[in-house]
């Protein structure tokens, strides 16, 4: 950038900075780093030499908690119109929202003239980014309420699901037990069937009273059974019922976007 110009660019700053100071705002420099300095080159038959490739001066403001880079350049280094390389332009960072983040000299105003626009961009945003953030906060203390609800249904639910697979393993059990009595009384008529001198019969008699036995044994209804207590639920436990929260936590990720 011509010295010219970046006098100018400087002045700008100065002045941005003393009316952010007037609306009660802090200011505070942010120098380009040596980084961004291009490289010499020649175009169109002439010579540039090496300047600041990305930025020519910059300020940070800061609104209360916030802080916006003010960014003041050349709009067209590589121009060989005297008026066109002549001109600046001040831009803001990306906002999140669909703001104006650039102005430039035009035939109609100069950067001098807009400075206060500039500035009430950068109030604008500070109002947003505040609302924001109070949006933003509010919406995770909602998240980790519907966390909590969905992780204490996922917990129950797990837990009817064990009482269910309980009821059903002692179900199995009582009919298997009761098969096994089916067949020992078939057994027992088999039994009776048979003559004294069969040599096979105390060995049958044998085997009749150890099956009676195993039957009571395996039968859940030979005592009375009791409520039982389901173990507690680890959090992989209860994916299949978070509904695409994650177990281990509101801002986790999780596996869909049902619970969002």
């Amino acid at each position: 950038m011509p010295s010219s110009l970046r006098r100018r660019a400087l002045l700008l700053l100065q002045g941005l900075a003393v009316e952010a100071v007037r609306r009660g705002h802090k200011v505070k420099d942010h120098p380009v780093a040596d980084r961004h300095r291009s490289r010499p080159y020649s175009y169109d038959g002439r010579h540039f030499p090496s300047g600041y490739s990305r930025r020519d001066g910059e300020l940070d403001v800061l609104v209360d908690t916030y802080t916006y880079t003010v960014t003041i350049q050349q709009e067209f280094p590589q121009s060989t119109d005297p008026e066109r390389s002549g001109r600046l332009v001040i831009e803001l960072g990306y906002s999140r929202s669909d703001r104006q983040r650039r102005w430039a000299d035009r035939k109609r105003w100069v950067l001098e003239d807009i400075l206060g626009a500039v500035l009430q961009e950068i109030e604008t945003r500070a109002v947003e980014d505040a609302q924001r953030k109070v949006d933003e906060e509010r919406a995770k203390t909602e998240r980790e309420v519907r966390w909590k609800a969905a992780m204490a249904e996922a917990k129950e639910q797990a837990q009817q699901d064990q009482l269910a697979e309980m009821l059903k393993e002692q179900a199995r059990s009582w009919q298997s037990a009761t098969a096994l009595r089916t067949y020992c009384d078939a057994l027992e008529r088999r039994l009776a069937e048979a003559t004294d001198d069969d040599t096979e019969v105390a060995s049958a008699r044998e085997w009749l009273a150890w099956a009676r036995q195993h039957a009571q044994v395996v039968d859940p209804l030979s005592r009375l059974p009791v409520m039982p207590a389901p173990k507690e639920p680890e959090p992989d436990d209860l994916k299949p019922y978070l509904k695409g929260w994650s177990p281990y936590g509101p801002e986790a990720q999780g596996f869909g976007w049902g619970g969002r």
